[in-house]
């Protein structure tokens, strides 16, 4: 069987890959337009194939929309009320192998993966000379995105956080063959090489710095999201690192209350000065009802909604508060006039990283062993914007709430808690075992016999 792959161009238009597989590495694709894989030979191939990543990445299984949803359905401050029956499964564990959620984001993760291995392992030697520092700059952004796939993967399929006795992580295909068959990794090698990827991408992207549009990743953007992940490996000297250099790097500001509002759309003058990275969308490329702000908004299916507990986080005057919105007894974060993400068309930008997290993860990383004295600075550069005096100190309890009024949802609430060791409340009647924390691993990979699954579903083997 030829090997094949979509014409470079069509990666940048939005190519549609289907039946996608990790155990033989994607050899049952079928593909609209297809013509014998070839090396990719210029600095323009290269680049298509780089905005190919990140259409991957865009994808409603991924960060367009789901995987968003998953860090909130399952979390204390969102929950699906099963409006439209979204998440129903996710929510209430009772997920399948044969289960879409799970089937897809896998497949669209792993989509993203194989475009960036194409990148990664194309031969550069041949290309002309002035064009081989932005070549090591791209290839340095598709280790980023590889690192940021598994990352993503691992949270969502590794067994970290199930107690499981295999320790299992995920699949780490490291090049485009379709004629592999590979088994799980153990969490501890997943790690070493997200940790790996993330450090290529730095020597390169550095060494070789380009000035990008906020819709690729520049160095500060790989710099942020290194810090998510050295968060959640409890890294805090790593991440103090980190928070440091995208601070002093500058370009970046919280904004001021004033501005929020319209900080989570693509309309002011391209782009709000805390958006440090966001994945392009526009109308021609809008998800519609496929999108996250149509699943969250109360114009759209209303699914995803908020804990009303949350409200009492917020103090008098916090211009957060304003995005709250109660219609036939839910809460809502978007409705109407007011909210975070209003346009249910899906056409504005995916926001992928913000100012606002980074200075956070700075006052986590700080209270663990750094200065409460920055720590504090950081806090209070966001309270400050939010219509709210300086506060005179502030401890984990309180950067646990802040993260909620700052950065609900945005994704990140239950990775949030499950690295933290807080307790991921559970729907009433749904089962408590802790195997469920992960998502059962595809039947079509298991089926094909490399790939093992998860304890708690049914094809564990």
């Amino acid at each position: 069987m030829k090997n094949k792959i979509l014409k470079v161009a069509l990666l940048s238009l939005g190519l549609l890959m289907v039946n996608v597989s990790c155990s033989d590495d994607f050899v049952e694709r079928q593909f609209n337009q297809e013509v014998e894989q070839a090396p990719l030979k210029t600095i323009q191939e290269l680049e298509s194939f780089s905005r190919g990543m990140y259409n991957a990445m865009r994808n409603k299984a991924y960060y367009g929309c789901d995987f968003l949803a998953y860090g909130e359905v399952r979390s204390d401050e969102m929950y699906s009320n099963l409006a439209s029956g979204y998440y129903v499964n996710v929510m209430n564990y009772t997920q399948i192998s044969s289960d879409g959620y799970a089937k897809d984001t896998w497949a669209f993760i792993y989509r993203t993966v194989a475009t960036a291995n194409v990148v990664i392992n194309t031969d550069i030697s041949g290309f002309n000379a002035s064009d081989k520092s932005s070549a090591n700059f791209i290839q340095g952004q598709a280790y980023a995105v590889r690192a940021l796939g598994f990352f993503d993967l691992l949270r969502v399929y590794g067994q970290k956080y199930t107690g499981a006795s295999t320790g299992l992580g995920v699949v780490l295909p490291l090049k485009y063959d379709p004629r592999a068959k590979q088994g799980r990794s153990t969490i501890a090698e997943t790690e070493a090489q997200i940790e790996a990827d993330f450090a290529k991408a730095e020597q390169l992207m550095t060494t070789n710095n380009k000035s990008t549009s906020k819709t690729e990743l520049s160095v500060a953007a790989l710099k942020g999201l290194m810090a998510r992940y050295y968060l959640y490996k409890g890294n805090y000297a790593k991440v103090r690192q980190l928070v440091n250099d995208v601070i002093t790097g500058g370009g970046y500001a919280v904004v001021p209350a004033t501005d929020l509002q319209n900080s989570y759309t693509f309309k002011m003058n391209g782009s709000a000065a805390n958006s440090i990275f966001e994945l392009a969308v526009g109308n021609t490329g809008s998800l519609s009802t496929d999108s996250y702000a149509y699943k969250i908004n109360y114009d759209g299916y209303g699914n995803v909604v908020v804990n009303p507990d949350v409200l009492n986080l917020y103090e008098p005057g916090d211009v957060r508060a304003d995005f709250f919105t109660e219609l036939e007894g839910d809460l809502y974060v978007s409705a109407g006039e007011a909210g975070k993400y209003l346009n249910i068309t899906g056409s504005d930008n995916i926001k992928m990283l913000r100012f606002e997290e980074i200075l956070l993860d700075g006052v986590e990383a700080e209270l663990n062993g750094g200065s409460a004295t920055k720590a504090l600075e950081y806090f209070n550069e966001i309270r400050t914007k939010r219509n709210l005096a300086a506060a005179a100190s502030v401890d984990m309890a309180e950067l646990k709430k802040e993260r909620t009024r700052e950065l609900i949802g945005e994704g990140l609430r239950q990775w949030d808690l499950r690295r933290w060791g807080d307790a991921v409340p559970r729907p009433a009647g749904a089962s408590a075992d802790p195997f469920l924390n992960a998502f059962p691993i595809p039947l079509s990979e298991t089926n094909v016999g490399a790939v093992k699954g998860n304890q708690g579903y049914d094809n564990y083997n």
